[in-house]
């Protein structure tokens, strides 16, 4: 009898172990072309690819990578979307993002009529960037970008902070529940 519960035990706890170590491990799929119409767990543009998503659901993160193009339009991301030294970054098309968009030592980007839940942040990058018709629930951060940045038509819930941009951003009617800070105090 006590063999058998012994048993019985040992099988409900591996059943379990293994229930729950496959619910714990998020898929990570690699794009490198068109999405539609989809749901996955993580998504990571690589290297130099392009990776355009429609009407797509991401119930994780989006990592775009060295060179990649990540072109978004109608997406809703559960997590972050974040970018480093990518070539270009586009979300539109009442796009939802549950965390951040983090966008660092790239290129270009622009962001446009968005939901985000946390942070917008443009950080060091090279090439023109928009910030338009968004809704923020955090801050948005532009720090040592080297292009014209425009932010324009914002609801942000935190701060407006813009430092050392060169040339300075310029903008307008934006609503910001925090302060507005340096380069963009008159936004």
């Amino acid at each position: 009898m006590q063999t058998t519960q012994w048993l019985l035990a040992s099988v409900i706890g591996l059943s379990s172990a293994i229930a729950y170590a496959g619910a714990s491990q998020a898929e990570e799929l690699t794009c490198q072309g068109s999405l539609a119409e989809t749901t996955i767990d993580n998504l990571r543009v690589p290297d130099g690819a392009t990776c355009t998503l429609t009407n797509t659901q991401i119930e994780g993160n989006i990592k775009v990578e060295s060179g990649a193009v990540l072109i978004a339009t109608g997406v809703s991301v559960k997590g972050n979307i974040q970018a480093e030294n990518a070539a270009q970054v586009n979300v539109d098309g009442q796009s939802t993002v549950g965390g951040s968009i983090q966008i660092k030592q790239s290129e270009a980007a622009s962001i446009v009529d968005t939901l985000i839940g946390g942070d917008l942040q443009f950080e060091q990058n090279t090439q023109p960037l928009l910030s338009q018709s968004n809704t923020i629930g955090g801050n948005l951060q532009a720090f040592g970008n080297s292009n014209s940045l425009t932010i324009v038509d914002n609801r942000i819930d935190g701060n407006l902070q813009c430092k050392e941009n060169n040339p300075s951003p310029t903008g307008s009617d934006n609503l910001v529940g925090g302060n507005k800070e340096d380069q963009c105090a008159a936004f």
